[in-house]
């Protein structure tokens, strides 16, 4: 009998501990993952911290601290009862084998208001094995591998100083957002790598990508349908295939994109500099209100194109003009080195011809064997004021 009464009491004792425990990982509102029984796997300890904190009424904070960690498939959802912050400080490591994951994400967050997403920490996608297996460059049809991040129908949100490394797919997809900034963000990943864009945004209205590093295997940032509203401003892009809206025209019932500005930026050995791209044949739709400005080439392919006969690896039939219809484009101020001889090409639909496009102040210089530098405009009159270094449009 008293063996039972010491058991109990232990017992009580133990759940004393845990509660002060818990208690204390919530001390101003704080949830420290390290609190919930996590090792180095935290995914559970995550994923309960998380539902602490997203319960609370006042406004709370998830830390996970400096550290190496293990994280498996994952989704942080809302509607959180207040703002809520993730604090990544550790680095975050995703399963190297694709094949654990199921679905198109390693980490989603969802429906959640007044979100950041803070700290000095990595989430390492550890796609280097995954990027030889990809077939989506040339089979349109192919599983789709899971991508380090998604933010979908997130509102009035921050993302600051975290980085994103080495991604299965894209970096970051941005799905059905209102009022999102990325500051101090960084996307990391070797050229050679493949479908890994840094952020691409569709169907989202008020995004900011400012002051941020993008270094990937493909756009540094890609702009799907339905976006409006989107201000990119002071990144820096390299490796990758440069800042692209599109492409465009894939797919039926596309929703309208504009309110594109890009200023500020600079783009570094990558494969398309600043870039607007349709499918042909295909599908119908309409880009509009698009700025690029004060923008720095250094060594640069194609710096300055529309391309509404984008067909990559064959996938589509060139019978046919793109039925997108873009207006409303202007190119300022853009300056540096090209890699190739033709530094702007505006190659615009002839079922539907680009209106008011603008070209003020190209100043993109060709030191290569095929010189000089030139322009090549079709299916446009472009309006050009100022210095134009490449004549042909």
């Amino acid at each position: 009998m008293g063996l039972k009464v010491v058991s109990s009491a232990i017992i009580s004792f133990s759940l004393f501990l845990l509660l002060a425990s818990t208690a204390k990982a919530q001390s101003k509102g704080v949830f420290d993952v390290t609190k919930y029984g996590s090792d180095k796997d935290i995914t559970e300890a995550l994923t309960n911290a998380w539902k602490d904190a997203c319960a609370s009424t006042n406004p709370s904070k998830v830390l996970i601290p400096s550290g190496t960690y293990s994280l498996r498939k994952l989704t942080l959802a809302g509607p959180c009862k207040a703002a809520i912050e993730l604090q990544v400080d550790g680095m975050l490591k995703a399963p190297v084998d694709p094949n654990q994951f199921s679905g198109g994400h390693w980490v989603n967050f969802g429906h959640v208001d007044k979100f950041t997403l803070s700290g000095s920490g990595t989430f390492d996608g550890q796609g280097k094995a995954a990027w030889s297996k990809s077939t989506c460059q040339k089979d349109k049809d192919c599983d789709s591998l899971p991508m380090n991040l998604r933010f979908d129908f997130i509102t009035n949100a921050l993302v600051r100083d975290i980085t994103t490394r080495d991604s299965k797919n894209f970096h970051v997809n941005v799905l059905g957002c209102k009022n999102l900034t990325f500051q101090h963000f960084t996307v990391s990943a070797p050229g050679e790598s493949v479908n890994t864009d840094g952020i691409h945004v569709g169907q989202s209205t008020g995004i900011y990508i400012i002051d941020s590093k993008i270094g990937t295997g493909d756009d540094c940032i890609s702009v799907g349908d339905g976006t409006e509203e989107l201000h990119i401003t002071g990144v820096t892009c390299g490796p990758g295939h440069g800042i692209s809206v599109g492409s465009l025209g894939k797919y039926p019932n596309e929703k309208p994109v504009s309110g594109i500005f890009v200023k500020n930026c600079t783009l570094s050995d990558t494969t398309n500099g600043v870039r607007i791209k349709s499918w042909p044949a295909l599908y119908g739709g309409v880009a509009s209100n698009m700025h690029f400005e004060d923008i720095v080439m250094n060594n640069v392919q194609n710096p300055v194109i529309i391309d509404q006969v984008y067909c990559p690896w064959n996938q589509c039939s060139l019978k046919a003009p793109s039925k997108v219809k873009i207006s409303g484009v202007s190119f300022k101020n853009i300056r540096g080195t090209s890699a190739t001889p033709v530094v702007v090409q505006i190659a615009c639909s002839s079922g539907f011809p680009c209106e008011k496009v603008e070209l003020a102040d190209i100043k993109l210089a060709y030191s290569g064997p095929d010189g000089p530098s030139k322009s090549q405009c079709s299916n446009v009159k472009p309006i050009i004021s100022g210095i134009m270094s490449a004549p042909g449009c």
